[in-house]
């Protein structure tokens, strides 16, 4: 029987909708939006840049979902006022020009605030780490967030909803509920952060309901080609080191219980950037693997997938049938093209990462090493 052996390069198919290429561009926090949320031009500039370089499909930044508690940053974008509806109209516009899709990510901070004192959780335990002073934020340990009551839930889901059809009045694809990296979802799905005794907390399927209750939320009311995926991790971060603390046997039963459900897609995040660190478990399996043994929906690797060979190897060994990239995609927005005309990609600097960036400093910083600062 022959075998075919696919490429980061060949078309792919998420909910009936063509990709050009299995290449995505990760979601990643920019500090680009207004003081008010609305995105501005030079974002509309800056997610262009990935389209034109080529690659099939694009995930926003974290974007929040209501004005109550789910921001959790300044100069986040939002997904709740007309002016932030008009603000992505012309983001998806210029996206859309290229050909690539895009996806709105949706985020809720939850505990994890960078932006307020006054948060929510599913239960009150104190996050971990400090708060990043170059944020222009509060300083100092996050605050004890308030335990999650009855109204709480349906106002979190209700702006889940009305950011979602929001989005879709923007032009989008689709979106992304965030439930990595510590934030609102992820809190319920790790043990220390949901003490809950109710139908939200104890065994994996009560962690994972309300997450499956707003991704039931969003499916009725969303068209039916409008993709709705779902991103998850281990690491967090403010807890960098943090993994699922049965490992393989964890990640089946995240896994079988989000298989009910069907996402999408399925994103599994490496949030430190180490796909081998953070996916990869002592007996050889990995959690895109066993997403993919578990899951008929798509799977999106993360990790340094901008090594051409562990994607591809990924892709081939059944372990993932997309990757996103993010550190290499900043440097080299025109990363697909530069791989498949075999030329050499820009290496990725600290620089293009400080706190409080802004897209005016990437340019700067691309010019400072001669890299293809035109597009970005």
């Amino acid at each position: 029987m022959e075998t075919i052996t696919k490429s980061i390069l060949d078309p792919v198919t998420i909910h009936g909708r063509s990709l050009a290429n299995r290449l995505v561009v990760a979601p990643m926090t920019r500090w680009s939006a207004t003081d008010a949320g609305v995105p501005t031009d030079e974002m509309a500039d800056y997610y262009a840049a990935f389209a034109r370089g080529g690659f099939g499909m694009i995930i926003t930044e974290g974007t929040y979902t209501d004005d109550l508690f789910s921001r959790s940053d300044g100069n986040q974008p939002g997904m709740v006022t007309d002016e932030h509806l008009e603000g992505w109209k012309q983001v998806v516009s210029r996206v859309h020009e290229s050909g690539a899709l895009i996806i709105s990510q949706l985020m809720h901070g939850g505990a994890l605030s960078q932006f307020s004192d006054d948060t929510i959780a599913p239960s009150a335990v104190q996050p971990l780490g400090v708060r990043t002073p170059e944020r222009n934020g509060p300083t100092g340990p996050f605050p004890m967030p308030r335990e999650m009551t009855a109204n709480d839930f349906e106002g979190v889901k209700q702006g889940y909803v009305q950011a979602a059809l929001l989005a879709v009045k923007a032009g989008f694809d689709g979106v992304e509920i965030h439930a990595a990296n510590g934030y609102l979802f992820d809190q319920f799905i790790t043990p220390h952060t949901n003490l809950r005794t109710d139908a939200y907390g104890g065994n994996a399927r009560n962690r994972l309901r309300f997450l499956m209750e707003v991704y039931a939320a969003l499916k009725a009311v969303v068209p039916s080609t409008f993709i709705v995926g779902i991103r998850v991790s281990e690491s967090k971060v403010n807890d960098l080191t943090y993994r699922w603390p049965g490992g393989p046997d964890t990640a089946r039963e995240i896994f079988s219980v989000l298989a009910e459900i069907s996402p999408d897609y399925l994103h599994i995040a490496a949030e430190g950037g180490r796909w081998d660190r953070e996916a990869l478990y002592p007996d050889g399996s990995s959690s895109t693997g066993i997403a993919k043994s578990l899951l008929t929906s798509p799977v999106i690797a993360n990790g340094g997938m901008h090594d051409v060979q562990l994607a591809k190897s990924l892709l081939n060994s059944g372990q993932a049938d997309l990757v996103s990239i993010g550190r290499a995609a900043i440097a080299n927005p025109d990363w697909p093209r530069r791989i498949a005309e075999g030329k050499p990609v820009v290496p990725f600097f600290k620089e293009l990462i400080k706190p409080s960036l802004t897209l005016a400093h990437t340019k700067r910083v691309l010019t400072k090493y001669q890299a293809p600062c035109e597009v970005v």
